[in-house]
């Protein structure tokens, strides 16, 4: 019964959030680097006529690693339409090893980043106004470059992927 109830809770809390956009441009300030150490930021990916889901992760965090299968399937059917991820590690350079470790172990083809959590949450807290909660944090910006939604916490790709569906269609109108 409490699993139900924490789904329950999960899913109101995403239908929340998700109904409640964001409008913020791609940050320009670089905090987060390849993992051949070279400067980059999310304006690099954002804005490229895609939808750009960013998902922040940790390679310890357990969540991340249970989900990391769905997202490496969301990459997979949509290679070829208007949706793409990528991957943020709040690891930090220093945890470049684990990092990599973690995607390695599931097999994650779609692009990675790294930063230092304290960036990133600075980071995080100039483009929504509010405090890091944690792993997984997701992104999601329209085609145009504009983040849409922030969303903290366990976040399926069904979710994800009505959102982005949803919004296509409203957009095409």
């Amino acid at each position: 019964m409490l699993q139900i109830k924490t789904l329950i809770t999960s899913m109101l809390l995403v239908f929340f959030l998700f109904s409640q956009p964001v409008t913020a441009a791609p940050q320009e300030k670089s905090v987060l680097y390849g993992f051949d150490g070279s400067p980059q930021t999310l304006a690099n990916y954002a804005g490229k006529d895609k939808w750009l889901v960013v998902m922040f992760w940790a390679s310890d965090c357990h969540i991340c690693g249970a989900k990391a299968p769905d997202y490496v399937k969301f990459d997979a059917k949509h290679q070829d339409d208007n949706m793409r991820i990528i991957g943020v590690s709040v690891d930090g350079l220093e945890n470049k090893t684990a990092a990599q470790g973690f995607i390695d172990e599931h097999q994650i083809k779609f692009p990675n980043l790294i930063g230092n959590l304290e960036d990133i949450a600075g980071m995080y807290y100039d483009m929504t106004g509010d405090h890091w909660l944690g792993t997984p944090t997701f992104f999601i910006y329209e085609p145009s470059g504009e983040l849409r939604i922030v969303q903290a916490g366990i976040t399926p790709t069904e979710l994800i992927e009505e959102f982005i569906n949803n919004n296509s269609v409203a957009s095409a109108e």
